[in-house]
């Protein structure tokens, strides 16, 4: 706001400097009968009392004229140059104070996403993790998004392959890394870097090229996505399976209000429940919700386990039912 406040200042000040110069042209062109190179020449020596000699001798118009486009030259450039300085100043001093209130910020944060990129795939995961409350951060280096978008959202600016941006934005306390850069071998720099720089960090990457996929796997990448692809699929599949595809698409993992998946660790159960199989957590009769997947701790998953499955409590469950029956369970629960 007060950024706004200035520039708009600037742009007066930079229109009646024009309007200053103009003036003197004109009058000198018009006025008194110089030449356009003269009437330049003349208002550019007055305005700025450079103190040459004039082009032709004045009249006593004439040196009115000169007089009083002195004196309204000194003011509206005194004006300009007392408001472009204040706004450095300012903008110095504002620009500390952000990348101290940063620091600070960046300092309390621990097992949390940073977001290199903030394009539309940016964007769009930086809104879903909104969404989950899930602390994060983004790595931009282009300072109009960032002023456009820092309302609401942890910046950093900079280049996210450096070493020093990495540390910054908290890499080595960090859970998750999500490069979703355009280019596939900024991603690559991206993804090497950061796994130097903490070995446990779980990083996901975006790919354009398929033959892209395999080297952001070698260069440390948990996971690789290629969001062209997903669209495509996802576009062939409204014409396979309509209804199906449909149906997915109804399914909302976000909200208080329109969710109908959640998924739930085994622990979360154990106090309340005994939870040794999925039939002893007898979720659908408690909360009308279904068990549809089960996650093992070595990761492994079940799609539609069976009632005896046996569950270890670092294992997840995922549930599947209506938005009053994923509150109920969360509810019962104390989830989330």
């Amino acid at each position: 706001m007060m950024m706004r406040l200035y520039r708009s200042k600037i742009a007066w000040a930079l229109v009646l400097m024009l309007a200053v110069l103009f003036f003197g042209v004109l009058g000198y062109r018009y006025m008194y009968g110089y030449t356009w190179v003269e009437a330049v020449y003349m208002t550019i020596i007055t305005v700025t009392t450079v103190g040459f000699s004039e082009v032709k001798p004045l009249n006593a118009e004439a040196k009115l004229f000169t007089s009083f486009l002195i004196v309204t030259s000194v003011f509206i450039f005194g004006f300009a140059l007392s408001v472009i300085s204040e706004y450095l100043l300012s903008r110095n001093s504002l620009n500390r104070l952000k990348e101290r209130k940063l620091k600070k910020k960046l300092k309390d944060l621990s097992n949390h996403v940073i977001v290199c990129g903030y394009g539309r795939n940016g964007m769009q995961v930086a809104e879903r993790l909104r969404a989950y409350k899930k602390p994060f951060v983004v790595i931009e280096n282009n300072e109009e998004i960032i002023e456009r978008y820092e309302e609401g959202t942890l910046f950093v600016s900079g280049d996210a392959n450096e070493d020093e941006i990495l540390h910054f934005a908290g890499v080595e306390r960090a859970s998750y890394l999500i490069s979703a850069v355009p280019d596939d071998a900024v991603n690559l720099f991206v993804v090497l870097t950061a796994r130097q720089l903490n070995e446990k960090l779980f990083i996901i990457s975006r790919a354009s090229q398929v033959t892209s996929v395999k080297k952001l796997e070698l260069a440390g990448a948990n996971k690789v996505i290629m969001p062209d692809k997903i669209g495509g699929d996802h576009m062939a599949s409204l014409i396979v399976m309509p209804d199906l595809i449909t149906f997915i698409n109804n399914l909302s993992v976000e909200g208080e209000n329109t969710t109908n998946l959640e998924e739930v660790e085994i622990k979360d159960f154990a106090d309340q429940v005994n939870c040794q199989s999925i039939r002893d957590l007898d979720l659908r009769k408690k909360t009308g919700c279904t068990i549809i997947g089960y996650v093992a701790p070595n990761g492994e998953y079940i799609i539609n386990p069976e009632a005896d499955l046996e569950l270890e409590p670092k294992g997840k469950v995922i549930v599947l039912g209506r938005p009053e029956q994923i509150q109920k369970l969360n509810q019962m629960f104390q989830i989330g």
